[in-house]
């Protein structure tokens, strides 16, 4: 039986279980012998004292908060690769389905724009922003294994990422060239999908897709070409509903998505920072050094007059900018609190722009409602 099948069950409920089924042994373990189960005792779950639903219980929640502590239940796309194909789970990691946050953060440029192109008075097209969901899903697969084949012998000197598919040669090169076609071809058939003006923007992200992987070798400034890709939906976003750019809108948009991607990808790149010294790739992270709050305070700044330009030139009403007040605030609370030094705490901030972006969405959307017809 699967853990993840197992219901959370309250304070009364769980203990009643652990005493009924389970024994904690000298290592730490509960055996549940009935059920075939064997977890670990090393943290507890945030929603209840000793949840068993969680991969992991605590004697005495009390005294003790572990900041590793999870609830399987925030680990659903974990879960699904686990309950995959033994054959097939090393393919669904190279393209990191087990870790979405970065599926998110290629998606959200993509809604903001479609939704910034909407008519007014009218929500964004449905249809667009599913098929930009799963290009989204798709391309950055797509963009994790061009990387990883670009940084196997990096990846191999790494602790956060020896583990990786490639690295730890649970595929092949051969295999992972034939698995970037197939993914190659999803991601064509997605793009074919929309206007032909549309198609030739989607058909020019290629260069940047194939090559931003390469810049972490030779300078310090790799997230820039991070931003240049990944932000690139902010501009195939509009054309997909408008069929053209509008230049006043999308550039502004597309500098202060750029911006964007500085700012967090920077606090990730801190979580690296002593293996990348080692092993010999660069980032802003290190570039920045001690400073590198101080730089993510100008990057969060100079996001500003471009969302506010943006706003402008494509008639936002009131709940627009008050989701751009909402980023900044959100960009400047991660820059005050994060501690740059811990890379779970990088991580966490990390993994927290994906709120931001959809409380940016929701303000887009609520202001073209609002918008006459």
């Amino acid at each position: 039986m699967m853990i993840s099948s197992l219901r959370c069950f309250r304070k009364a409920q769980s203990k009643l279980f652990l005493n009924s089924f389970a024994r904690l042994n000298v290592d730490g373990y509960y055996l549940i012998p009935k059920l075939n189960i064997t977890l670990k005792s090393s943290s507890y779950c945030r929603n209840t004292s000793s949840c068993i639903k969680c991969k992991y219980f605590s004697k005495n929640v009390s005294s003790h908060h572990h900041k590793s502590s999870r609830c399987i239940s925030s680990y659903k796309a974990k879960d699904v690769v686990d309950a995959a194909p033994q054959a097939i789970q090393p393919y669904l990691r190279l393209m990191r389905i087990d870790r979405p946050i970065g599926t998110w953060l290629l998606y959200l440029p993509c809604t903001w724009s479609i939704s910034l192109a909407a008519a007014p008075g009218s929500l964004p097209d449905l249809y667009l922003l599913s098929l930009f969901g799963a290009g989204s899903l798709i391309m950055r697969g797509a963009g994790c294994t061009i990387n990883d084949m670009w940084d196997r012998d990096f990846d191999t000197q790494v602790a956060r990422t020896r583990d990786r598919p490639l690295a730890s040669g649970q595929i092949t090169y051969p295999q992972a060239w034939a698995f970037l076609a197939l993914q190659m071809t999803a991601g064509l058939g997605i793009l074919l999908q929309l206007n032909m003006y549309s198609i030739a923007v989607g058909a020019a992200s290629l260069l940047f897709v194939t090559t931003y992987p390469l810049f972490k070798r030779f300078t310090y400034w790799p997230q820039i070409a991070l931003g240049l890709t990944f932000n690139w939906g902010a501009v195939l976003g509009w054309a997909a509903v408008q069929s053209s750019v509008d230049v006043s809108t999308v550039l502004p948009l597309y500098c202060s998505c750029i911006l964007w991607t500085l700012a967090y990808d920077t606090i990730y790149a801190h979580q690296d920072k002593e293996d990348d010294v080692k092993v010999g790739v660069k980032s802003t992270a290190l570039r920045f050094g001690e400073n590198s709050k101080l730089w993510l305070s100008g990057f969060t700044a100079a996001m500003i007059p471009g969302l506010l330009l943006t706003g402008i030139a494509s008639d936002q009403m009131w709940p627009y900018y008050a989701g751009v007040a909402a980023v900044i605030g959100h960009l400047s609370h991660q820059i005050y609190s994060v501690n740059l030094d811990d890379p779970n705490d990088c991580l966490k901030k990390f993994k927290s722009n994906r709120n931001l972006g959809l409380i940016f969405l929701a303000a887009i959307i609520s202001s073209n409602l609002l918008r006459p017809l």
